[in-house]
């Protein structure tokens, strides 16, 4: 595996921080990925399924959203529509300076952001996504206890994964207003759901709300006994190798 360090202009104009993992022979095909909510590139499940991916041919791009990690911005002034715009603008990246996705990976919140854009990349030909909520909104339930502050001040800091953010009323409002069932129902690309049935993060209903709302062709493949953040290497070069196996057929 080659791995090359990158920065490109996010929606707003900000350098976001990239990663480009590349197969040491020929490219077969360049995919993008989109990591959890308040993760970054680095996270293990990011970094171990772009790392296991380049072993089928694949080239990933996995970049941190605006005020994330080492790219540039405020967290605080983010929300699920800047993500869906920073997604776009990597796209946009690749296209120019590479070859444009085929692929749309997105883990979590990261899912939930890579079923909105598909429609908006020509180019991608199949989707997977890895633990995905089938409603933006259900992220507020990570610091539902918050809420009644953020709706009365305007923001509130919270506790998330042992760090804190600070979370505005605008954030709450935006993820509530994307209707993800529909862009689901009009997808027009393959669709690999992959959720682990004990995962208390996000329930494993929201797989199934997601397949339900999902035209062929689409598969599901359960992840067993994996944790949300897929932290066993096992569990995350198993997800790429199945990954890699489904996207073949259409790809």
């Amino acid at each position: 595996m080659r791995s090359e360090r990158l920065e490109f202009p996010g929606a707003d104009g900000q350098k976001l921080a990239a990663r480009l993992d590349k197969p040491t022979g020929e490219i077969k095909a360049y995919a993008l990925f989109a990591h959890c909510f308040t993760c970054g590139k680095d996270v293990f499940a990011a970094s171990r399924i772009a790392q296991a991916l380049t072993e089928h041919g694949f080239a990933v791009l996995r970049f941190d959203f605006t005020g994330l990690g080492a790219s540039e911005g405020e967290f605080a002034n983010t929300n699920f529509s800047s993500n869906l715009a920073d997604l776009l603008a990597a796209a946009d990246y690749l296209r120019g300076s590479r070859m444009a996705p085929s692929l749309l990976i997105g883990h979590s919140l990261g899912g939930a952001a890579v079923l909105a854009v598909a429609a908006q990349v020509p180019e991608v030909k199949a989707v997977v996504t890895l633990a995905a909520p089938s409603d933006p909104s259900q992220v507020t339930g990570m610091f539902s206890q918050h809420l009644d502050e953020i709706a009365r001040t305007g923001e509130a800091q919270v506790q998330l994964a042992g760090r804190p953010f600070r979370i505005k009323q605008q954030f709450v409002e935006d993820a509530g207003g994307h209707n993800l069932k529909g862009k689901i129902a009009a997808l027009k690309r393959a669709l690999l759901v992959m959720h682990a049935p004990g995962d208390d993060t996000v329930g494993i209903s929201n797989a199934m709300e997601i397949f339900t709302a999902a035209k062929h062709p689409k598969s599901f493949i359960s992840l067993d006994s994996a944790d949300h953040l897929l932290t066993d290497r096992d569990d995350a070069v198993y997800v790429a190798n199945l990954i890699a196996a489904w996207s073949d057929r259409y790809i």
